[in-house]
């Protein structure tokens, strides 16, 4: 672990920061877009740029990459976002917003796609695992500390866009400067969709549910609250709450994951997520009124946790069980084809989340969630009874985030052994070459 942290930390540093600008921009997106009185329906499809972006980037930036090199587009399109988030202030309306979304969406893309990939040539077949353990805690643990930063001033005032731009750019720094080479970019091999459906229909049917239950539970989140008379520290706490618990609970669900029939965990937290999603639009009642007239927030507090803790491990544990019907040869290639299946459903989830949250109030949002986790837990019921468990000895949970890209999939263990990384060279480097190092 300390080589990985030692040969490595310049992009965790660089990542932490732009996950911390990231965690505070898409909570401050949504409270601003509550206090400009943009309608529901606006915002969610505002925000649902964010995935467009991401969809369309995820499929175009790796020939950018192989024209162009890892250094430049980590470069180019970190300064995008930086640049993007400041129109924001300039320009606000919904559709300009959803437009900066987008550029949002392709941006980050693009980041975690470098990032990974850098990660993959640095890492050795001994101690993938922990590079993707920490990589992973880095993600989840500075988004959450970024939703705290929504207390840094009123959202209605320039200054935290300005911050966020700040700290965008300034993970470039540690990035840049590194005197480490850059990877050679290798293109992950696909699986076609019909294959991919083939090998495991519950994987690809529930993927695509569960991109839009994501989707929708980390950019509306902040709507919700808002929209409840939150304040902004209690609208931090809970965005907080609910990135923090879903980041512990991957280790202990995925687990008994590994011990039992993988598909039926999936079952059990998918409806044990509906349930407490339905315990937290109980224990809302009347909390959204004013001063003392307001009702506790703590049981929805904890409801919202224990949602939380079994909803976000759900990727991993349906990745983990597309790889049990496949080959250890494809887990890489069925793994993108999952994250393509999530994506697309991924661009609907805040819009159709908005949907439900105009013709039923704010809690619209949780019955959203409630309709789409049931949804999978019926579906696996149903496919349970047509196919059998297969023990597949190679495939094993990883705790992986949403965001994963290929190349980050292609840091799970179980997947085929990666090449080790080249040792540096001892020879003297030719001058003209020295612009292309890292």
């Amino acid at each position: 672990m300390e080589k990985v942290l030692k040969n490595s930390w310049a992009l965790f540093l660089g990542m932490g920061a732009l996950m911390l600008a990231y965690g505070f921009q898409g909570s401050l997106l949504g409270v601003r877009a509550v206090k400009e009185e943009f309608s529901l329906t606006a915002t969610g499809f505002m925000m649902s740029g964010y995935f467009v972006g991401y969809f369309i980037g995820a499929k175009t930036i790796p020939q950018i990459i192989s024209r162009v090199g890892h250094i430049r587009v980590f470069a180019a399109f970190a300064s995008v976002a930086s640049l993007v988030v400041l129109i924001h202030a300039v320009y606000v309306s919904p559709f300009a917003w959803f437009l900066l979304r987008v550029l949002t969406g392709i941006s980050m893309v693009s980041i975690y796609t470098v990032a990974e990939s850098w990660l993959n040539d640095r890492a050795s077949n001994k101690n993938r695992g922990s590079v993707l353990s920490v990589y992973m805690v880095i993600l989840y643990g500075a988004m959450g500390l970024g939703m705290f930063l929504l207390n840094f001033s009123d959202p209605l005032n320039l200054e935290p866009f300005i911050l966020i731009s700040v700290i965008t750019s300034a993970a470039l720094i540690p990035i840049l400067l590194t005197k480490r080479k850059a990877p050679t970019f290798k293109k992950i091999s696909t699986m076609s969709l019909q294959e991919a459906f083939n090998s495991s229909p519950f994987g690809m049917v529930s993927s695509f549910f569960y991109g839009t239950i994501q989707s929708a539970l980390f950019t509306l989140l902040a709507v919700y609250a808002t929209t409840m008379n939150f304040s902004i520290f209690q609208i931090s706490l809970v965005t907080f709450m609910l990135a923090v618990s879903g980041a512990i609970s991957q280790w202990p669900i995925g687990k008994l994951s590994d011990m039992f029939d993988r598909r039926r965990v999936i079952i059990i937290v998918t409806f044990a997520s509906a349930f407490f999603a339905f315990c937290a639009i109980l224990s809302s009642r009347q909390m959204y009124l004013p001063g003392e007239l307001a009702t506790s927030k703590f049981w929805f507090y904890v409801f919202l946790i224990l949602f939380s803790f079994c909803s976000l491990p759900m990727f991993s544990l349906i990745l983990a069980h597309t790889n049990d019907f496949i080959p250890k040869e494809k887990f890489v290639a069925a793994g993108a084809s999952l994250q393509f299946t999530f994506g697309m459903g991924a661009m609907g989830g805040p819009f159709l989340c908005s949907v439900f949250m105009g013709f039923v109030g704010p809690n619209g949002f949780f019955i959203f969630l409630i309709f789409f986790h049931s949804l999978i837990g019926i579906y696996g019921l149903y496919r349970s009874k047509v196919r059998p468990v297969v023990e597949n000895p190679d495939s094993q949970f990883v705790a992986m985030p949403q965001s994963i890209t290929p190349a980050g999939i292609e840091l799970n263990p179980s997947t085929e052994p990666i090449e080790e990384p080249v040792k540096p060279s001892l020879e003297p480097i030719i001058e003209e070459n020295k612009p292309n190092s890292f």
